[in-house]
């Protein structure tokens, strides 16, 4: 085997293997204990109108007050639409408010990418909610609900709607706002990131999938969304279409380096640390880990190949892809977000 036909194959690999975080055989965040924090009650509901109807936020208030600095914390590809991953399986949020920044948390978005959409997610042509569907999975493929029986316009909302209701009715601030995503939404951020620099002046992705052109990465999504609720990838965007090309942050990086954005760009090495106990789940998040951590470092290439300098890149020695991980770099990365925010 030539090496342009290895290189294909381990692209291929690739692809299929880090979606597998997104959906195929974990749901993000089932590595790792659930309802560890849950419910929050220092944080508010936050329900804003949009064409998707109307969407909740959680929202956390800075300790100081303050309405200038502002962070996005986006959620995983098995979003829920009670709360946030974040808040479910983490206690960063109090860290944050600790160092002065208001969080937002956006609730739901299962399989979005939080992107827009092209259609409601249907399949030959059958309307949604013919089938009452219940678990994930192919069961809730003719399922009604978000994104089926409406359209998902998930970066419409982030970047008109939300913040115009935080600026309206909490007076936050709808510039030199961060955006965190982690798995799914790791490219997400850095989308929202490259089309709407006034507004986001930081973006940092934790274990996300930055390489979407990658050989046979489209055939993955597919998979991971059908499995994570029943989504059908080409409502989103056909192949050949400009709006696959406009989320795939190895084909924007230029915007990245041109707006000058503050990145933060991480992935583990796949082997965990001593506090992950070993078992299935474990050794599971160890394979889709460092693979993972291929996709960030292939974009580490691409971003360097054109210039790209205002990153930061973290690679721990142990990490698998888990709540456990993420929580650990949305803690180190703090003090940077805070420099480059408000």
């Amino acid at each position: 085997m030539g090496r342009r036909d290895l290189l294909k194959l381990s692209a291929s690999v690739l692809a299929v293997a880090a979606l597998l975080p997104l959906g195929v055989a974990v749901a993000d965040g089932g590595l790792a204990p659930r309802a560890r924090a849950a419910f929050d009650p220092a944080g508010m509901d936050f329900y804003v109108d949009s064409t998707m109807g109307p969407i909740k936020s959680r929202v956390f208030r800075a300790a100081d007050g303050n309405t200038n600095r502002v962070v996005y914390a986006l959620d995983g590809m098995r979003a829920r639409d009670d709360l946030n991953g974040w808040e479910i399986e983490t206690n960063a949020v109090h860290a944050l408010i600790a160092a002065n920044i208001n969080v937002v948390m956006p609730v739901g978005g299962m399989s979005s990418f939080y992107a827009d959409w092209t259609s409601p997610s249907t399949f030959l042509g059958i309307p949604a909610g013919t089938l009452s569907g219940t678990g994930s999975g192919a069961a809730q493929a003719l399922a009604g609900g978000p994104g089926k029986t409406s359209t998902y316009k998930w970066e419409t909302f982030l970047s008109q709607n939300l913040p115009a209701a935080l600026r309206d009715r909490l007076g936050f601030s709808t510039t030199r706002n961060g955006v965190v995503g982690l798995s799914m939404s790791g490219s997400s951020a850095l989308t929202l990131a490259a089309y709407y620099p006034s507004q986001f002046s930081y973006a940092a992705s934790l274990s996300g999938a930055l390489n979407l052109s990658m050989s046979g990465m489209r055939d993955a999504v597919r998979v991971a969304m059908l499995d994570a609720g029943g989504y059908n990838i080409d409502a989103l965007a056909t192949a050949k279409d400009a709006r696959w090309q406009h989320i795939d942050p190895y084909t924007f990086a230029p915007k990245l380096k041109a707006n000058n954005t503050r990145l933060f760009i991480s992935a583990g090495s796949g082997l965990p640390s001593s506090a992950d106990a070993i078992n299935a789940s474990t050794i599971q998040g160890m394979g889709i880990e460092a693979i993972a951590l291929v996709g960030t470092k292939s974009f580490q290439t691409r971003f360097n190949s054109i210039g790209g300098k205002n990153v930061t890149y973290d690679f721990p020695a142990v990490g698998v892809h888990n709540w456990k991980n993420w929580e650990s770099e949305m803690l180190r990365l703090i003090p940077d977000l805070s420099a480059n925010i408000g």
